[in-house]
């Protein structure tokens, strides 16, 4: 799943003059996106499998939406490719690998990884677009995978299981090439689709798409039933679905559609910044998941040079004022 961050639907006039409001609401997305993997990883923990968590995240965000889908349903007419795209890779594919990559190492640390989709965007623009990149994006490019190589301890051989590395990349690169074709299609002439008619039918199309391939009804539902580990405390697993559903999906969502039509691209990369620090934090503090000094340094540099990237060179070449900064939020 992730947010569409478009420069061109900052507001002007007195909305403009409310920026702080704004940016109170999108600091609270960011909260609420950075504590998913803290609401999951407990549910994973308990015996539910990654991708059933995935379809339980997806379907009940999509049965909270639905009634929004009939005042959207131009757009599975207008935009049928889009809607399949967002479904697939920004709604399915990111989460269930995000999710396997969680159970696997720590939630900051899948995160961080994800965190290099700018730098995977990039790399498509220069060797597979042939366009040129600027200096400063080679920077931030060259700023994340050096960032990252701290976070996963290079030099030991791999700090973190090797496989739950791979579904982080993965996740990575799903979450790109959402970007990728969300950009394409908005260098069309076309206006750009509704953010939330897009998250809308992105959720009922991808929890469609995932009740086909994960078969659902063979979940043990047995396990919400009971509780799960939040570090220390056991906590009902429905209430922690409860917030993973309601908080970390739903309402986050709506905040930060809200928020970004509020606040430029470049502002708004900054605070999409924050969820990977909350997500380390509360993983700290939660699950006792902790880096080391290295690690925190190398999770500093992958963010800015994902920040740098993303506000330098938007995938498909647009120019910084008409270009899309993308926001991973999980």
């Amino acid at each position: 799943m992730a947010t569409v961050i478009m420069s061109g639907m900052t507001v002007t006039g007195e909305t403009k003059r409310d920026r702080s409001a704004f940016l109170g609401i999108a600091l609270l997305s960011a909260l609420m996106f950075g504590s998913s993997g803290i609401a999951a990883k407990p549910l994973i923990s308990a015996g539910l499998s990654p991708v059933h968590v995935v379809w339980l995240r997806i379907a009940g965000a999509a049965l909270v939406l639905s009634p929004l889908a009939w005042r959207h349903r131009a757009l599975v007419r207008e935009r049928p490719a889009l809607l399949a795209a967002f479904a697939l890779l920004g709604v399915a594919g990111v989460q269930a690998f995000y999710f396997a990559a969680l159970s696997r190492i720590p939630v900051g640390v899948a995160l961080l990884v994800e965190y290099l989709s700018p730098v995977i965007i990039l790399g498509w623009v220069r060797f597979v677009r042939g366009r040129a990149v600027t200096a400063r994006a080679a920077l931030g490019a060259v700023l994340a995978v050096t960032g990252l190589a701290c976070v996963v301890e290079v030099w030991a051989g791999l700090g973190f299981d090797s496989l739950g590395l791979v579904f982080a990349l993965c996740a990575a690169c799903c979450q790109a090439g959402y970007f990728l074709l969300v950009d394409q299609g908005g260098s069309d002439g076309r206006s750009e689709p509704d953010p939330i008619g897009l998250i809308v039918y992105g959720f009922l199309i991808g929890a469609a798409m995932l009740t086909v391939l994960v078969r659902p009804w063979e979940m043990d539902f047995t396990v919400l039933k009971g509780t799960a580990e939040l570090g220390t405390t056991s906590v009902p697993a429905l209430l922690l679905l409860g917030y993973l559903v309601l908080v970390a999906t739903v309402f986050a969502y709506v905040t930060g559609v809200v928020s970004v039509r509020g606040l430029s691209a470049p502002v708004a990369g900054v605070v999409a910044c924050l969820e990977a620090v909350i997500a380390v934090t509360l993983g700290w503090f939660l699950l006792g998941e902790h880096l080391s000094a290295p690690q925190l340094i190398g999770g500093a540099m992958v963010l800015a040079g994902a920040f740098v990237a993303q506000t330098t060179a938007p995938a498909g070449g647009r120019d910084q004022d008409g270009g899309v900064s993308v926001q991973p939020a999980l």
